[in-house]
């Protein structure tokens, strides 16, 4: 406690120094040790790297958010909410993810480490918090790690049958670990070439369909048949077929489909520059986000009629097909592909950072805190590829029931880290203050305080309240809950008695 406080006491002089562009060390001293040298060309002998920029915590963002949930669940969200239904709860989605966004581009540069999640909980609200935050997210995007492979090698059966479905998700998981295992930069090219196929599919879902909508298809399918800009939303039920509710209970699940755009802030400890990258790259990724997830969702709500989307088949196959494109199925089907693994491939690399950042805290094993010559925590990312591959066993023995389990504590879990994230910019802002900080000092500072923190975390309270009022998502709670307070008291019981390390 007594560490915590004075570490506040510090926070007004030390995120001012962040508003240098070459400053590029932690605002404490006890925070993980990154290159502290002006010129990050410079060659690093421990820490991690910073070299990465702008364009590749973008994609990174984009390659995490951009999955399944746009390509192949997007037909059960509008089957639900109905087409304007579909839209607006995206759009609350979008304006969701702006709030904690703006969250995070602030503490991001106040706390410029790998893995931050956790530190901006531990140094503003406590330890504990810090602790259960770091866990819940690694949780989460190491059982996704082991469902992406799972879906890409069973897509994979398309053009061969013949091959084992493990035997695709061995050769992925290889592939992916190589992309993290080489150095940080080379994941975020990889990362940002894996997100280019998807952005190329949904800007050309959008402009085809779009223009398809006008009655301009120079493909040619669709005939007289089909519909003029959006007159499937006015469906035979009305507006909205499956009243509000059916609406409040899709934007529960699009919080899901937006999670990822927070990996921003994971990969903040190996970014050049972070108080100029990091609000570009914010600003950058609500903007794309809003573009692509609202006007593929309307495109796709007023080509098909909800009665006949679902699950069945991605609604990109049907529009594509609907506007004339050859070979769409196959074609979405290497899309498709690709989205999972760059998920999968932004997920390894949140893991791995993660456990790096926890065992610099000395609240994990310090093996996870070894680096490569080129600065990579292979310990940490091999253990959690091991995660991954886990969870992949549990998902061939018992698939139906173990994928409701994962879907279910994933999406906790985002939204968990989201009030985390939310809270903390809440407590260091008033910490801040309090310590004689000007805000016009700060290199980005998030709009609207205290409106901004506290009206995303009452979002996020809602939908998890909404949660328990749906059969379907409960399970999140009877998952989540127990696994956070399992968190919080084993904390307590290793940590909480005795003071923390103090660190080089």
């Amino acid at each position: 406690m007594k560490r915590t406080c004075e570490a506040r006491k510090t926070l007004a002089a030390a995120t001012i120094c962040t508003d240098h562009p070459h400053l590029e060390k932690p605002v404490e001293p006890s925070l993980p040790t990154l290159d502290t040298r002006p010129d990050p060309a410079q060659p690093v002998t421990s820490g991690l790297r910073r070299s990465m920029g702008p364009r590749h915590l973008v994609m990174i963002a984009m390659g995490g958010v951009i999955g399944s949930g746009l390509f192949l669940s997007s037909g059960y969200t509008i089957s639900q909410a109905g087409p304007l239904g579909a839209v607006i709860a995206y759009l609350i989605g979008a304006f969701v993810v702006y709030l904690v966004m703006a969250c995070l581009g602030e503490l991001a540069i106040a706390y410029p480490v790998s893995g931050a999640f956790h530190i901006y909980a531990a140094r503003s609200i406590g330890p504990a918090t810090g602790f259960a935050t770091a866990w819940l997210y690694w949780l989460c995007w190491a059982v996704a790690i082991g469902s992406e492979f799972t879906a890409s090698g069973l897509l994979m059966q398309r053009w061969f049958p013949d091959v084992e479905v493990w035997v695709w998700c061995l050769v992925f998981a290889a592939i992916l670990f190589g992309f993290n295992a080489v150095s940080a930069r080379f994941f975020g090219e990889s990362e940002f070439w894996f997100a280019i196929i998807k952005v190329a599919a949904i800007i050309g879902l959008i402009v085809l369909g779009g223009a398809a909508l006008f009655g301009f298809r120079p493909l040619g399918g669709g005939g007289d048949g089909h519909p003029f800009l959006f007159e499937n939303f006015a469906t035979e039920s009305g507006l909205f077929p499956n009243g509000f509710t059916g609406v409040l209970v899709t934007v529960l699940a699009v919080f899901y489909a937006f999670s990822g755009s927070e990996l921003i802030g994971v990969a903040a400890g190996e970014t050049k520059d972070p108080a100029t990258a990091i609000p570009k790259a914010m600003r950058t990724t609500v903007i794309r986000l809003l573009i692509f997830f609202v006007g593929a969702i309307a495109v796709i709500a007023a080509t098909i009629p909800y009665t006949e989307v679902g699950l069945d088949e991605s609604p990109f196959v049907t529009v594509f097909s609907a506007i004339g494109i050859p070979f769409a199925a196959d074609i979405m089907n290497f899309v498709i592909i690709t989205a999972l693994l760059s998920a999968g491939n932004s997920g390894l690399f949140s893991c791995a950072r993660m456990l790096y950042s926890l065992a610099d805290e000395g609240h994990a094993p310090r093996a996870l805190k070894k680096l490569t010559r080129r600065g990579i925590p292979l310990a940490a990312l091999s253990l959690s590829m091991v995660g991954g591959l886990a969870s992949l066993i549990s998902s061939v023995v018992a698939p139906e029931a173990v994928y409701l389990v994962l879907v279910s504590v994933a999406g906790f879990a985002v939204v968990g880290v989201w009030m985390s994230i939310t809270a903390a910019h809440f407590f260091h802002r008033r910490a801040f203050i309090r310590g004689g900080g000007d805000t016009s000092a700060l290199a980005y500072r998030a709009p609207l305080f205290p409106l901004v923190p506290i009206l995303a975390f009452t979002l996020c309270v809602v939908s998890l309240i909404g949660i328990a009022l749906d059969p379907a998502q409960a399970p999140a709670l009877y998952f989540g809950v127990p696994f956070v307070a399992g968190c919080y008291l084993y904390f307590h019981l290793r940590h909480g008695r005795k003071p923390v390390p103090a660190r080089r």
